[in-house]
């Protein structure tokens, strides 16, 4: 699993007292708010992706090359900001958790005298994805969700909306991934906060359509009409 930087370690040190008293005070996971993630991705962007995989193995000569390899490139490129784009729609949804369960969780008198704030639930998504969650994500698919979401995180911590396409360079488009990984471990190695133990806390994650159903069965209301 992916670890913060040798440098946060020190700051995980002093807090590791108080996340074994809280542990040994608590033997059930305390329940954050549910994950519900938005779709974030359209029909357009899967057929941009796959042209853009297509360029990739060609320009590395796994594939042969049927057009220029300037044309290639830009096929590449539009694949890497459409990969971005998605990127910064789930971190809309990560961020928004996040911040609910800060608000959750500070308010408990569990967690007094703990330094929690959203790099706690940063930390605990990427590093200790409860097992359903993992199992749910990997039947949609989503196998390197750990790198989905670090890159995520990392993307909206240094923008809040996502610039276009002319706003970048090339070069940035083809490596972004290096970038956003690096910002993330930036975020959290200057955040003061706690790191969490793997089975400190628990949630559930919803599709937002599959969270709408369950909430017009409870509340009885169709949110399709009207």
């Amino acid at each position: 699993m992916h670890r913060i930087p040798a440098g946060n370690e020190v700051l995980c040190k002093e807090n590791r007292e108080n996340t074994i008293a809280m542990n040994s005070q608590s033997l059930e996971p305390f329940r954050l708010p549910p994950l519900i993630l938005h779709p974030f991705s359209t029909a357009e962007d899967t057929s941009i992706l796959i042209e853009s995989s297509r360029a990739s193995l060609a320009l590395q000569g796994f594939l042969p090359k049927e057009q220029r390899n300037e044309d290639l490139d830009q096929q590449l490129l539009r694949g890497r900001y459409a990969e971005l784009r998605m990127l910064f729609y789930i971190g809309k949804d990560l961020i928004r958790w996040m911040e609910q369960c800060t608000e959750v969780v500070t308010v408990s008198s569990l967690f007094e005298n703990r330094k929690i704030g959203p790099e706690t639930f940063a930390y605990f998504l990427v590093n200790h994805v409860p097992q359903h969650v993992r199992a749910k994500l990997e039947g949609w698919g989503v196998l390197d969700f750990c790198s989905l979401f670090r890159r995520a995180l990392g993307l909206h911590s240094v923008f809040q909306e996502i610039p276009p396409v002319e706003h970048l360079s090339p070069d940035f488009l083809r490596r972004y991934h290096r970038y956003l990984d690096q910002w993330y471990e930036q975020r959290l190695l200057i955040a003061g906060y706690d790191r969490p133990q793997p089975n400190e806390f628990v949630f559930d994650l919803y599709a937002s359509g599959e969270y709408t159903l369950i909430l017009e069965k409870s509340w009885n209301v169709d949110f399709s009409e009207g």
